[in-house]
Formats: C-alpha cells, structure tokens, sequence
C-alpha cells in the first residue's frame, strides 16, 4: 500500500523539526533564490511580499493538469498567491502580480489539503510554492497528523535555492518544475530574475536526485518522481534545445511536457515576440528537439490527442 514520504517524516518527528528550521529562516528570509533578508515574522515584505501568513488565491480538484496527475479524481491544486518570478506574460498576472487571494493560517490550509482529500482527489497540488515552504511544512504537519495520506506536488516556476529543497527532501514525493529558460539575459529580461538557468537546473538535478523518475501505479496515477514543464515561447526564447539536451543528460525517462498553449498576456504585447502565438511549426521544431535529445517520456499535443482519443 502506498503511503506518501511525509508519513515516515511524521512518524520520527523530523517533520515538525523541519517547520521549526523553516519558520526560522523567515526572519532574514532566505526561502528562495532571491534571499530578500526580511523579517517577514514581522510582516516586512520582500519581492514575493507575502508576510507570514500564505495567501491562497483558489483550492480545489483541477481536471487540467498532466493525466498522471489527474486520474480520475482531479489533482487537489491548491494556487498560491503572488510569486518569486515576474514573468511579463504571466497567464495568471491577476494572481501572481495583482496579488488576487487571501490570507490563511497553516490550520486552514491544513484544512483544505484534508477537504481535497476527501473529494477524491489523487494527490495535494502546490502552485507557486517556492516563497511559503515554511508555511507549506506547517500545514502538511497539521493535516498528516489528521490523516492526509496523498502524495504532496511541488508546482513550482523553478527558481528554488538548494537550502530550501533539502527542508523538502522526504516531504515531497512528485516535484513538477517549469524550466522556463536556458539564457540567464533572456530570463531577466522576461521573467526579471538573475542567474535562473544555473539555478534552475542545480534546483531540478537535486529534484531528480531526491525522487527519481516519475513512477506511475497501476491506475496511470503518479506517486512518485519528476515531471518537467517546458514552455515553449516565439522567437526560440526557451532555448529549448539547451534544455532538452541537460534533461536528457539527466535521465533520458525524465517527463517533460512540451508545452503549447503560450498566448500574449499582460505585459506580453509590448515585448514583441512575445506579442504574439507561436506557430505549429515552432511548436514542432521543440518537440522534435527533445525527441533528438533522447527524450523517451514526452507529453505532448499529438500525445494528448492520442489519447483523448482512446
């Protein structure tokens, strides 16, 4: 029978020792990559300008992620607001940018986490989580002392600092990064973060180190491993063949979703290219690239069309 990581942490103690190591590091906090050093125990703000209280936007079983995620029951995604990147065409802008949601106490998220259980939903899905892992540990504490028992999904944009990861290591069985970028120029000019593709892929080789490739069960469920998101944007801005190429260095049965559906939002239509769609051949291109790479376990468009066939 399966039973998720966090329950062995529980067991021990060490999971209430991790929330304790993690509240901590708010008060100069260094959470993630871009170690603002506020005290946000006392409600001073950083660039992700969450205090120490999460905000939640929205909670509830999502039927649009990966199939491995989804299954039957829906994946429990529970969306964070405001975030450690600022991408200029950001599809949730309202949420990540204009700061949509409310706060909540980790009794609450606990809660919530425990509701989505209880609908049946497959696993608990953290979007946007790289700025509230203290506050994360906190309610996965409360809620496995009440009986959670699903896997945790860490949905992240991918600029997680390997400090953070290692308070993650045995919480968190299913890690989904976005690797958004292999250019560091292109990243800040878009996403205005520093150095984001060395510490992007140091975040996801210690990712793949901690739960390995993705692992299905019997149902096509994913309870364990790596699954990569790949965006690709106009004008080759990913730098997708740099990427393909480092994930299939990694493992060549690395899960990546090739990902179609950018389309201009916020921001995006004062930044050309990203004013506009990318075509079907640029898709194309991308997805013949990680094939070259050596990449076995794609997710992509004609993949998703196959199936939805089936």
């Amino acid at each position: 029978m399966f039973e998720p990581a966090y329950r062995a942490l529980l067991d021990s103690g060490e999971l209430e020792t991790r929330v304790e190591n993690a509240y901590r590091r708010l008060e100069a906090c260094d959470i993630c990559p871009r170690r603002c050093g506020v005290n946000r125990r006392q409600e001073e703000l950083g660039t992700c300008r969450t205090g120490e209280q999460a905000i939640v936007a929205s909670a509830g079983p999502h039927f649009g992620e990966e199939s491995p995620l989804v299954g039957r029951g829906g994946s429990g995604t529970v969306f964070f607001t405001w975030c450690n990147l600022h991408c200029q065409y950001c599809q949730n802008h309202t949420i990540s940018q204009s700061g949509e949601g409310d706060p909540v106490t980790p009794e609450a998220l606990a809660a919530t986490m425990l509701r989505l259980q209880e609908r049946g939903c497959h696993n608990i899905n953290f979007v946007s989580p790289s700025h509230v892992v203290p506050q994360i540990l906190a309610a996965t504490l409360i809620a496995a002392q009440a009986g959670l028992r699903v896997p945790l999904v860490y949905n992240t944009g991918g600029y997680d600092s390997l400090e953070t990861l290692a308070l993650l290591d045995g919480v968190f069985d299913i890690y989904m990064p976005d690797m958004k970028y292999a250019d560091a120029a292109v990243a800040e000019r878009y996403s205005q973060v520093r150095e984001y593709p060395a510490i992007n892929q140091a975040a996801v080789r210690e990712m793949h180190r901690q739960v390995g490739d993705l692992y299905l069960d019997e149902r096509g469920v994913a309870t364990r491993g790596l699954l990569v998101r790949h965006l690709v944007l106009p004008g080759s801005l990913a730098g997708t063949p740099q990427i393909v190429r480092f994930l299939a260095e990694l493992s060549p049965d690395t899960y990546l979703n090739v990902m179609d559906q950018y389309r201009p939002c916020y921001r995006a239509h004062t930044l050309p290219p990203l004013d506009r769609r990318i075509s079907p051949e640029e898709y194309q291109e991308a997805v013949d690239q990680a094939r070259d790479a050596g990449l076995r376990r794609l997710d992509d468009r004609a993949q998703r069309w196959r199936i939805w066939r089936l």
